[in-house]
């Protein structure tokens, strides 16, 4: 049986997976999340082979879920499920070390492959980023040059937020700052990496290695 975690906000999303999965018969949902933080304390309890994971949750994104788990030694085969389709966030969730991206229209017996598929030890990318994606899987974490050091580790959340596709008022919220000092630390990152917008910052970051 392949052991699975499902993390999404939603739980009217939540409930249709959960009714989905129970019709396959070498799958079984072992536990359930609505945040970024009961995600990563369900996935330290039950170890799960895969986990489904939403992009865009409270109390910490999907890209945030995945390096969490990944320096803590404990990442299982995540599978994000997106409603949207995001060519920025889907680079910095892969580099983070995510092995699929898809989008949460698929049918079952797509979101069944993919899971059979992470399980085995594969990789599904949704056709549109496939490519890309599929190249930074294959390359190793880039050893950034000195400026990557100098960014703070708020900056550093920031970032990932914005690798995410979160707005200024939105990584306020989660972050629990006032959105000027997001916008104070989004132009600190901009000068430190020596790029102009905040697109060029996340494919800068994901290049560093640094998401």
């Amino acid at each position: 049986m392949i052991r699975v975690v499902l993390a999404d906000d939603h739980t009217l999303v939540r409930e249709g997976i959960r009714t989905l999965l129970a019709l396959v018969d070498d799958i079984v949902l072992v536990g359930e999340a609505g945040d970024g933080e009961q995600t990563l304390r369900v996935v330290d309890e039950v170890r799960p082979d895969v986990l489904l994971l939403d992009m865009r949750m409270p109390k910490g994104d999907g890209c945030f879920v995945v390096t969490e788990l990944a320096q803590r030694g404990i990442l299982p085969a995540t599978l994000i499920l997106t409603t949207f389709d995001d060519d920025d966030a889907a680079l910095a969730v892969v580099r983070a070390g995510a092995r699929g991206f898809l989008l949460k229209d698929v049918t079952l017996e797509r979101l069944v492959a993919a899971v059979r598929e992470l399980a085995a030890g594969g990789t599904m990318i949704h056709p549109a980023l496939t490519a890309r994606a599929e190249r930074e899987l294959a390359k190793p974490a880039a050893e950034g040059p000195a400026d990557a050091a100098e960014l703070t580790t708020r900056e550093r959340e920031v970032l990932r937020l914005l690798a995410a596709g979160y707005s200024n008022r939105e990584i306020a919220k989660a972050l629990f700052v006032a959105e000027g000092t997001v916008k104070n630390h989004v132009s600190n990152i901009l000068t430190k990496m020596g790029v102009r917008d905040r697109t060029r910052a996340v494919l800068k970051a994901a290049e560093w290695g640094v998401l």
